[in-house]
């Protein structure tokens, strides 16, 4: 007779529901989630960058399995995987507050939802000083490599008139792309982004010197106060050059608000390309192909940069509708879970 010890793993697989759940957990991690975009590998570690501020999160992991199998995807010693003990929505977790209050710069666009989940009110306040920021428009490429050989051409541009630019990428794979091309057309310049979060304060520090050229992701979108000369204020301040939008118009506007800050001058302007992210997944193809034949014969005339604007708007408007939803549905299922729940007593 033969004894055969059957793991725990043997007895998972044999379950349907399980044997899927695993299937669609490990082509996710092989298809979806993206290095140097989703999260980078330090100190042999698999570690989640969280795309709205650029940051590496390293007490995060993916639940459910799928961070061990990203693990093993990238040749990483297979962490333990966590259980999750209790979970709360951050709608149902602020609601708890006696008192809620909170300050940015970037909440217009959120007024409603901000009364429907809340009960809060958005208040403007003016700026402390006139603005005089500029935004110079949009330019649309039809492709990728075209986006960014007239980014590095911006660059140049300003800094021959002794401007310091930044660059703002939506992934750090993105802002070592701009990195690698910078150094070919021989522009020193400096990168930060999840790998270079340490030096993040000496980065900053110098990065509106004359002349200074910055690639940063969403490090440098939030909390970011750069500070400039006088002979850099007298040349026209910082140029901020956005090269993807985000589905946010929210973290857009935290990129350009770097610039013109506490009444100095600074300019911004977006270069963008039909290939990027944004307009792939939430563009009609049909829209896509009318706007890359448009792109490329009316190249360097006017219409490009209002059909750039205009994809923008259409994308941006179609994902934060989609996020909106799914925030609506959040607080939905809250109030659902309440009622069933409800000789616990009542709700916050």
């Amino acid at each position: 007779m033969v004894s055969i010890k059957a793991s725990a793993a043997d007895f998972l697989w044999q379950s349907r529901r399980a044997r899927n759940e695993l299937v669609e957990q490990a082509l996710s991690a092989q298809h979806l989630f993206q290095l140097d975009k989703h999260y980078i590998v330090a100190d042999s570690k698999v570690q989640i960058v969280d795309e709205y501020t650029g940051r590496v999160m390293p007490d995060r992991s993916w639940e459910r399995g799928l961070h061990q199998m990203i693990e093993a995807k990238e040749g990483c010693d297979i962490s333990g995987q966590r259980r999750t003990q209790a979970r709360i929505t951050y709608q149902r977790f602020f609601r708890r507050y006696l008192r809620l209050s909170g300050m940015s710069g970037t909440v217009g666009e959120s007024t409603g939802e901000f009364w429907a989940v809340y009960g809060l009110k958005v208040v403007r306040i003016p700026t402390h000083r006139p603005l005089r920021r500029r935004h110079l428009g949009t330019s649309l490429s039809a492709t990728g490599a075209e986006k960014w050989k007239r980014v590095i051409e911006r660059a140049l541009e300003m800094r021959r008139i002794g401007r310091p630019v930044l660059i703002g990428t939506r992934s750090v794979a993105a802002s070592e792309q701009v990195s690698r091309l910078l150094s070919e057309a021989g522009l020193s310049h400096e990168v930060l982004n999840a790998r270079q979060d340490k030096q993040e304060a000496d980065i900053v520090a110098a990065a509106g010197q004359a002349g200074r050229i910055t690639v940063a992701t969403n490090m440098a979108g939030r909390g970011t106060d750069i500070k400039l000369n006088a002979q850099v204020i007298e040349a026209g301040g910082l140029h901020v050059i956005l090269t993807e939008f985000h589905e946010s118009g929210r973290i857009d506007r935290q990129l350009f608000g770097r610039c013109a800050r506490q009444g100095n001058p600074g300019t911004t302007e977006a270069i963008v390309s039909l290939q990027d992210e944004l307009f792939l997944r939430f563009v009609a193809p049909r829209l896509q192909h009318l706007a890359g034949w448009m792109a490329v014969n009316f190249r360097g005339e006017r219409m490009p940069r209002l059909l750039g604007g205009l994809l923008r708007w259409i994308a941006q408007r179609n994902a934060e509708r989609l996020h909106s939803k799914t925030r609506r549905d959040t607080v939905e299922q809250d109030k659902r879970f309440d009622g069933s729940l409800a000789f616990a007593g009542k709700s916050e």
